[in-house]
This record gives structure tokens, C-alpha cells and sequence, in this order.
């Protein structure tokens, strides 16, 4: 852990003396992809980053999965209607493809409820490689990345609905040669449509030091990278320095019963004056495999009344809940010029 967190400081060090990283000001900020369209990124309202409305994670690969759309929806869209009453205005669904993308679903719930939702692109590289296509071994980096460039400019499936950010994965361990090029693929998508990299990674410190040398490998800021369920790793000091470099640090695991645990991590990036590089979600899931809705609303009805509880002013939860992900998703290209 000392070696990775020596590795980032020498390079951010570097950057800051040079001058050479990027200020993230409201100029800056541009548009987010729904499956809508385009929004403006300021206006996207509270935002719940990483949820998931259905997928068929933990069946088998498949491109073009076919749900019971009837039972789906009977059941998705009260639920989803549900929390948009409880305040949230857009949803970022981090169902991949080849585990459950239907960008095609994604806007009836949309039509259904009034929810702003965003969609991906990328390949998901963890699960042991499970929901790794057979191309994806054979093409290189620059072929992969061209993929999901065309998703970006011409849309996803036919249907004209564009990726809003990429979503990738890295399996526990020492990072593998599949997970590593996936990764180089996310970085060259990003320098060519200015999309943000999100990228389970969990506790795997190893995988966070290899994501970062590639970034610097292409002269790409932290500010382009998301660290998913950093909630994961038990290191909060970690944390606070990858998010002092400019990393988004997605805390993505609020239930009911671990609210403590979620007011304790804000607390130390409150402290630490950091509040404006966290991303707050469940990682819930209204449709997993046709099972129980596994929840995405105790942020509203538990977090934030014990965050009111604990000082934090409207301001404040706003920024968390509205600003932050407007700036972490908006599409821009986050280069640092050496």
C-alpha cells in the first residue's frame, strides 16, 4: 500500500509544480448522455451514481439478453417511481453489456417514471472473466476502444442512445494481462470522447496502482477515473490521499443498517476537506435476475437524516448528491499537457 500511494504522490507532485493539472471549473462542466439525450451536466439534480435498475448478473455471457419485460416493468417501475418521490432525479446504471444491457428498457423506465438515466459502455472484467467477450482477447487496446467510440458517436444496439460513461472491472489480485488492456481501451475512449472511466475495483490496491500508471502513461488526469466501491478497501487515509490527487472516491454500498459506517467515511472527508470528490450509491439492483428489488432508497430515508443529524448543511448534501457527480460524469476530456 506505502508503495502505491508513494508512486501517486511523486506523480501528482510533479503536476502540481508543473502547473499542469486540470482546473475542474463550472466552464468546464459540459453535457451528460441519457438515454434521452443530452442534458446539461449542472442540471442533472440528485443522482444516485451507481445502481443498477435490472440485470442477469451471475447468468451466463450473453450480448442481447431477453427479460419477461411484463414482470420486469410491473415490478421496476413503481419501485423506480418510488425513489423518484423520495427526490432522485437521475440514475446512473452500471449494468453492463453481455450481463444485462438494454438500453432499449432503460428508456421505457425512463418514459415510465420521469428518471434521468445513463447508460455505458466498456466490458466488464471482473468475475473472473466471466462476462468477458472472446473478441476481447483477440483485438488490442486501440480495436477495443474503437468499439465503444462507435457506441459514443452513433449510439448503442440501433437505437441512437448513447454511452454516458464506461464502465470497467478489475478481478482481485495481481491484475491480469485482459483486465490491464480493457482498462488502456477505457483510457484511449476516453482521450477521443472525453467519457469518464468507472471502474470496479474494490479493495485491489495493486489494480489502483496499475490504473494509475496507465493514466499517466497517457497523460490523462484522476479527474477522468471513478475508483468504484472504494467502500470496499478499509483504508480510509488511502482513500483521502487517491481523492487529494483528484480520483473520485464512490462510496456505493449504503443499506439501512450500515448507516454509522457511511456517516463515519464522510466524517473523514469532511475533515480532511475532500467532500468534493465523493460519489454516494447503493449499488442496488430493482430487477436481479428476475429476484427481490435489492433496495436503492436508504440514502434518502437513513443517510441523509443522520447527515442532517450530524452538521451537514443542505449545501453540503447537495454538493455530494448533485454537484459532484455533474462534474465527476461530465463529458470532457480530462488531459494534463506536459
Amino acid at each position: 500500500m506505502r508503495h502505491v500511494l508513494v508512486r501517486l504522490s511523486i506523480w501528482m507532485s510533479i503536476l502540481l509544480l508543473t502547473g499542469c493539472l486540470p482546473e475542474d471549473t463550472d466552464e468546464q462542466l459540459s453535457v451528460i448522455h441519457t438515454v434521452h439525450g443530452q442534458v446539461d451536466a449542472r442540471e442533472i439534480g440528485f443522482t444516485l451514481s451507481h445502481e443498477h435498475l435490472m440485470s442477469n448478473f451471475g447468468m451466463p455471457i450473453e450480448e442481447t439478453f431477453e427479460y419477461g419485460e411484463t414482470a420486469l416493468y410491473s415490478q421496476v417501475i413503481p419501485y423506480a417511481k418510488k425513489v423518484k418521490e423520495l427526490g432522485v432525479n437521475t440514475i446512473f446504471d452500471y449494468t453492463a453489456n453481455y450481463f444485462g444491457r438494454r438500453v432499449d428498457i432503460l428508456k421505457t423506465i425512463s418514459d415510465s417514471t420521469g428518471l434521468q438515466i445513463v447508460t455505458n459502455t466498456g466490458i466488464y472484467g471482473a468475475a473472473d472473466d466471466r462476462y468477458i467477450p472472446d473478441y476481447a482477447y483477440h483485438e488490442t487496446s486501440e480495436e477495443l476502444a474503437a468499439r465503444w467510440i462507435d457506441e459514443f458517436r452513433n449510439g448503442i444496439d440501433g437505437t441512437g442512445i448513447r454511452p454516458g460513461f464506461i464502465k470497467l472491472a478489475f478481478d482481485d489480485g495481481e491484475p491480469s494481462e485482459i483486465d490491464t488492456k480493457l482498462f488502456e481501451a477505457g483510457v484511449i475512449t476516453h482521450l477521443e470522447t472525453g467519457l469518464t472511466i468507472a471502474v470496479h475495483t474494490g479493495s485491489n490496491l495493486a489494480a489502483v496502482q496499475t490504473q494509475f500508471e496507465i493514466l499517466e502513461k497517457y497523460s490523462v488526469s484522476p479527474e477522468a477515473w471513478i475508483w468504484t466501491h472504494a467502500n470496499w478497501h478499509d483504508d480510509t487515509g488511502f482513500l483521502l490521499s487517491v481523492a487529494s490527487m483528484g480520483g473520485w472516491i464512490s462510496l456505493d454500498g449504503v443499506k439501512e443498517e450500515n448507516t454509522d459506517e457511511f456517516i463515519s467515511r464522510l466524517e473523514a472527508f469532511r475533515d480532511a476537506g475532500l467532500l468534493h470528490k465523493v460519489l454516494l450509491s447503493h449499488d442496488g439492483d430493482a430487477w436481479p435476475m428476475g429476484g427481490e428489488i435489492r433496495p436503492f432508497h436508504a440514502i434518502f430515508t437513513h443517510l441523509l437524516p443522520a447527515m442532517r443529524e450530524n452538521g451537514y448543511s443542505e449545501n453540503a448534501i447537495h454538493q455530494i448528491l448533485s454537484d459532484n457527480p455533474s462534474q465527476a460524469y461530465s463529458i470532457k476530456k480530462r488531459i494534463i499537457d506536459i
